[in-house]
């Protein structure tokens, strides 16, 4: 008998060869569980991004660059009941296979996201993840390095991703709203590379404040100067 229900995982990545081979290779939990199928959509990458992925077990598919475009294409070019989308540097933990699948056969209307967690033992990690557990918490306000579930026809509801160089996966899970969200205990592991080349500090503070810029009005193409 075939599992169920499928999942079609989606993958942004630009770029990625330093980290993809192991967040692929933590969703071969996921075929024990799932009819799944894995989709990298590849911005235009010019190192092992492609062959890597390939070597992997997982589609490719190229779209123009953007993370926000990446991962609309990215769902519209997969099957299946269920969408996961991943980034390309988060590794999920053990266990998140079973969880999410429990979560599914309770037949819910709701979207479902990782906790998170930085592959990092600095305290400056444990610091941006206590910061991270209380936006979504007190905000409902999860980031897409946290991994995001939902049913295909929850995610055609809502519109899907928009077309931003910027902030995509906050349009997202507002469009959703706090009620429609539900967080895993599975930890979705992320490279702790960007804090630890743009700071502890200064890396989160500027990533509140194109934030709070976002919430306020600013168009993501403004929020996207600001970022970088």
């Amino acid at each position: 008998m075939s599992p169920e229900p499928a999942l079609a995982v989606v993958i942004p990545a630009l770029n990625a060869g330093d980290g993809l081979a192991a967040t692929l290779g933590c969703l071969r939990e996921g075929a024990d569980v799932f009819e799944m199928d894995v989709l990298v959509v590849d911005g235009g990458s010019d190192d092992d991004t492609v062959a890597i992925a390939e070597a992997n077990g997982a589609h490719v598919v190229t779209s123009a660059r953007g993370r926000g475009t990446q991962l609309a294409a990215g769902a519209g070019q997969t099957q299946g009941d269920w969408l996961l989308f991943l980034h390309a540097d988060t590794v999920l933990a053990a266990g998140w296979a079973s969880e999410l699948a429990a979560f599914i056969a309770m037949g819910t209307e709701r979207a479902a996201y990782f906790r998170f967690r930085l592959d990092d033992d600095a305290p400056g990690a444990r610091r941006i993840e206590r910061l991270v557990a209380w936006r979504c918490r007190a905000l409902g306000l999860p980031y897409g390095d946290q991994g995001l579930a939902l049913a295909r026809g929850l995610y055609r509801e809502i519109g899907g991703y928009s077309d931003q160089p910027l902030m995509e996966d906050v349009y997202l899970v507002r469009r959703l709203g706090r009620r429609r969200l539900a967080s895993l205990q599975s930890a979705a592991v992320t490279s702790a590379r960007r804090y630890r080349t743009g700071g502890y500090w200064r890396r989160p503070i500027r990533n509140q404040l194109c934030l709070l810029l976002y919430l306020l009005g600013a168009s993501p193409q403004f929020v996207a100067r600001v970022y970088r």
